[in-house]
């Protein structure tokens, strides 16, 4: 048999229709200090997190800020609600490491590691509780 072929990314990765995401690949930041970062903004609404993303001191805010405001105009693009859009899903996943070499003293070589990340961000509408 042959392998089911699924042209829209979204469906395969199994995000609902509702949702808008945006991928970064091979970010400059290592994934464990773009994870400090997500935790921050995990669950807020769409402008708390982008106000949370401009007053924090870290690199990796600058960087998230533009991943979410990409992920913010694919669900304007999409004709999502963007006053009732929350983070719902914010992952640093790990990316290749480049490696150099540092000289040291004695002949000796000491490796640096420079770590990239995969960052995505889903964002999803709140959906508002019917009060009987």
């Amino acid at each position: 048999m042959g392998q089911l072929k699924i042209k829209d990314k979204s469906q395969r990765e199994g995000y609902r229709q509702g949702e808008a995401i945006a991928i970064l690949r091979y970010a400059r930041v290592s994934p464990l200090k773009a994870r400090l970062v997500l935790s921050q903004i995990h669950g807020k609404s769409v402008g708390e997190a982008l106000y949370l993303l401009k007053v924090l001191p870290k690199k990796g805010a600058r960087i998230i800020e533009n991943v979410l405001k990409s992920a913010i105009a694919n669900a304007e693009q999409k004709g999502l609600d963007l006053d009732r859009l929350y983070v719902k899903k914010a992952v640093a996943d790990r990316g290749p490491m480049f490696r150099k070499w540092l000289p040291r003293a004695h002949g000796r070589a000491t490796m640096l590691r420079k770590r990239l990340s995969h960052i995505t961000i889903v964002l999803a509408e709140k959906q508002e509780e019917q009060e009987d």
